[in-house]
């Protein structure tokens, strides 16, 4: 069918077209700078996210665990999302979490997203229980139906659900996702989810396996780290899909000591910390998210300081 040619006054109305694929690339799980008495810094978070999209990121994830999603309040979680999208200066950049306790809440923030002009949302299966096939494909197919493209979030650790390669193939072929974020930490899935459902693309969801994903076929990072050292990070995930291994394993290696924290408990913290010591604002975090031990303030504070003397910011 012929696509009609738009009008003068119809194309001065006309949205602009997203990008294919926009949850591609790399993209920033997004820390939320907290002041002293832990309300929310929205200025410091639109320098924040306009920084990381100048410094070579190609988006950002709000309302991820990184944000804090858990401990907002509604309005607070709904501004994050729109001063996101304003600083980032494009919606499609813009993939907010909108996990939630419930599919009803979570089919929420994912109808907030597509009126706020969103890329792409990310969302965890049920995370109050242990869900079975037939509720997480339910939860999913509930988030789908606000209409943007969702991106499956496989965090079995915390979620205590793990999205398999199968069962994420039987979800691609309801038409409820187009992406994974992989946190299970288990490289040999890229592998499988080839194999099962080559369509779905697999983005990195994890800090510490950026490089052995990337060489198995990841087409996008949902990333930590780059929070406080986006110049450096964006190097290594080039490098990583270009296969660029005499670029990307030094450079891994040098970061590994911090990207490894990722995978840990208090990531946010460390993160956070890290964002401060990098001339980020991060802040506090707030409860029950404590301050990190000092033996884990050292261990990050030194990892920290090394790469910022090697020029890695």
């Amino acid at each position: 069918m012929t696509t009609p040619t738009p009008t003068p006054d119809s194309t001065l109305t006309q949205t602009p077209a997203l990008p294919p694929r926009p949850w591609r690339g790399l993209m920033v799980a997004t820390a939320l700078p907290l002041r002293d008495d832990l309300s929310v810094d929205f200025d410091a978070y639109a320098e924040h996210v306009a920084r990381l999209v100048a410094d070579g990121c190609d988006g950002v994830v709000p309302n991820g665990s990184l944000g804090e999603y858990q401990t907002l309040t509604d309005d607070e979680r709904a501004r994050v999302v729109r001063v996101a999208v304003e600083a980032a200066g494009d919606g499609a950049r813009v993939m907010p979490g909108v996990s939630a306790y419930g599919s009803a809440e979570a089919r929420r923030w994912a109808d907030q997203a597509a009126e706020e002009g969103c890329g792409s949302v990310l969302l965890l299966p049920p995370n109050a229980y242990r869900a079975d096939e037939e509720a997480v494909r339910a939860h999913f197919a509930e988030v789908a139906a606000a209409g943007l493209p969702v991106v499956a979030y496989n965090n079995p650790y915390d979620t205590r659900t793990d999205l398999t390669p199968a069962l994420l193939a039987r979800m691609h072929a309801d038409g409820h996702v187009v992406a994974v974020k992989e946190f299970s930490g288990d490289v040999r899935r890229a592998y499988e989810l080839a194999e099962l459902v080559p369509e779905l693309d697999l983005l990195v969801g994890a800090d510490d396996v950026l490089l052995e994903l990337a060489l198995a076929g990841a087409v996008g990072w949902i990333a930590g780290y780059p929070n406080a050292l986006p110049g450096a990070c964006a190097t290594l995930y080039r490098a990583a899909l270009d296969h660029d291994l005499d670029l990307a394993l030094p450079l891994y290696k040098a970061l590994h000591p911090l990207l490894r924290w990722d995978s840990r408990t208090e990531f946010v913290q460390a993160i956070k910390l890290s964002m401060d010591l990098a001339g980020r604002h991060g802040g506090p975090t707030r409860p029950p998210r404590s301050p990190l031990a000092a033996d884990q303030a050292a261990a990050v504070r030194a990892a920290t300081e090394k790469a910022l003397a090697e020029g890695l910011d």
